[in-house]
């Protein structure tokens, strides 16, 4: 079974056409996972979207808080 983090980046793939959409799913993505998959899906997110949503990212990014 693929993991909730891959299933995350082909939902973000498939709504990357949409910046309310992709922002949108995004954001529920961050809410869903543990700090350590936040990171991991930070990290890909910019290498795949940096260029086209660098605003977004830094947007939701901005909002994550690890204790």
């Amino acid at each position: 079974m693929a993991s909730m983090l891959e299933y995350i980046k082909t939902i973000l793939q498939k709504v990357s056409f949409d910046k309310a959409l992709f922002e949108k799913e995004l954001s529920k993505a961050i809410a869903m996972l543990v700090p350590e998959e936040i990171k991991q899906l930070k990290t890909w997110c910019y290498a795949q979207f940096g260029k086209i949503y660098r605003v977004v990212l830094n947007r939701c990014f901005s909002r994550v808080r690890f204790s």
